[in-house]
């Protein structure tokens, strides 16, 4: 499948960056690593008229510890540079691990922590060729009005798919946005609106530029599991990150995450007051499993069934609650 044509723009500073969103934000797209646009254009998901390849702009690469005040990841910092982080893997080592299993080593190199958090939503009928999309009428997220997700639907069901936005979310990770009027900061959790053709505020004309992690957070253990069908490449079809600070072996601050099961990635609510000043065990961590099972809302978006997601979500939530209690066996998340 061959690219569309169209203009590639090339900035040198963010400042001309912002101001070629700006100039062409109606009929524009931004190449950060490229390993989703690029094959979206070859299946004619995307024709903009112009691409802008950010990826010269030094200012937005690096992760950069602030004493006192957290730290900072440039959102062009590869996710091979998060996974290997010293620091992020010392002090923040859920997302490092969330990371890690992102698609393959070459891709990793590639793709960025902000085309992560960006990733667009997917299912079974919308990831497609044009032929094929064609053939089956078309979907709300693309070209249609019917959702084949949730037949009957007047809501696109496609899923969010990204692997280090549940990792952050549980480290309650702000984001920074620039345009040509300025900069505006804001929690991750409110980047994304739960729908799955309009999944994220992010307007026309501004561009994710850096991602902040903050100190009171570091520190805290954390682990990210993943289903996919193969070991490597895919994209997760659910996935857990759980952070937890215990102390006197009791549960001080817990944060659980979801992927791929809902149109957005989400915290699971209520989970603070569940296990906030208990020792976790088997009851308390299943307990916690189910209540993050029923926060999971997957559909038919994937080969795999909603049901066995779901079951997935329960077995993943529990295990990591055990594990980083010290409860059970040290399972590699890839």
């Amino acid at each position: 499948m061959s690219l569309p044509q169209f203009t590639l723009l090339r900035p040198r500073t963010l400042q001309e960056a912002v101001g070629a969103l700006g100039k062409h934000a109606s009929n524009i797209r931004v190449l950060a690593g490229g390993t989703d646009l690029i094959p979206s254009m070859r299946q004619k998901l995307f024709e903009p008229k112009y691409v802008l390849d950010i990826r010269q702009l030094a200012e937005l690469k690096g992760v950069y510890h602030h004493p006192g005040g957290g730290v900072s990841i440039g959102a062009l910092s590869t996710l091979t540079s998060v996974e290997h982080s010293e620091f992020l893997r010392k002090h923040y080592p859920v997302l490092s691990e969330a990371a890690a299993t992102v698609a393959s080593p070459v891709l990793r190199n590639m793709g960025t922590i902000g085309g992560n958090i960006c990733l667009d939503t997917r299912c079974l009928w919308y990831n497609q060729s044009l032929t094929w999309r064609k053939g089956c009428g078309f979907c709300i997220k693309k070209d249609g009005d019917l959702c084949h997700v949730a037949p009957g639907g007047t809501k696109c069901w496609a899923a969010f798919s990204g692997d280090t936005p549940a990792a952050l979310l549980c480290l309650n990770a702000e984001i920074e946005l620039a345009s040509e009027s300025g900069v505006r900061r804001m929690p991750l959790r409110d980047f994304y609106t739960g729908l799955g053709d309009t999944y994220r505020t992010l307007q026309p004309a501004e561009l994710l530029t850096r991602v902040f992690l903050p100190e009171s957070l570091a520190d805290y253990r954390g682990a990210y599991r993943k289903l996919r069908v193969r070991g490597s490449i895919d994209y997760p079809l659910a996935g857990v990150a759980v952070v937890m600070k215990r102390s006197n072996g009791q549960v001080a601050d817990v944060q659980i995450a979801l992927t791929a099961v809902n149109p957005a990635p989400v915290l699971v609510k209520g989970i603070q007051q569940l296990l906030h000043g208990k020792a976790v065990d088997d009851q308390l961590a299943d307990a916690a499993a189910v209540l993050a099972a029923k926060t999971a809302k997957p559909l038919t978006t994937s080969a795999l069934t909603p049901e066995y997601r779901r079951e997935m979500i329960r077995v993943f939530t529990k295990r990591v609650l055990l594990e980083i209690s010290g409860q059970w066996p040290v399972v590699s998340g890839r």
